[in-house]
């Protein structure tokens, strides 16, 4: 998996996340503010851009604001937006994280392709 279809793939996650986000959301009116922030996240995963630079603050809102929803997040997408999102892993996770990238990476170089759901589970073991 080169870093193009790494996005893609992160992009796909959060979409995925938000669309879902959104629908148990739905009978919720639209100024609530969990209603705001899943239709923020929803935006938000229109383009790289906008996921790069709203994602991480959409992020802690919704682990500060409203914790119960934080177990719907993909881990993978805190490693991915990094930053601030990292401190809402636990140390173990950061590490095999960490593993994963340095394994997609050498993959990428050999111009191979990693199966990252499988290395993700291989390393979760």
């Amino acid at each position: 998996m080169n870093d193009q279809q790494y996005l893609q793939y992160c992009m796909q996650q959060w979409q995925t996340f938000a669309d879902t986000f959104v629908q148990r959301t739905r009978s919720l009116d639209d100024q609530e503010p969990l209603r705001q922030l899943a239709l923020a996240c929803q935006a938000a995963g229109s383009d790289s851009a906008s996921l790069y630079q709203e994602g991480p603050q959409l992020i802690s809102r919704l682990f500060t604001l409203f914790p119960e929803f934080a177990p719907t997040v993909p881990r993978e997408l805190l490693w991915f937006l990094g930053g601030e999102c990292l401190h809402y892993m636990a140390e173990e996770e950061v590490l095999v994280y960490q593993q994963l990238d340095e394994a997609r990476g050498e993959a990428a170089e050999r111009g191979e392709v990693i199966d990252f759901e499988a290395a993700r589970a291989r390393l979760l073991k």
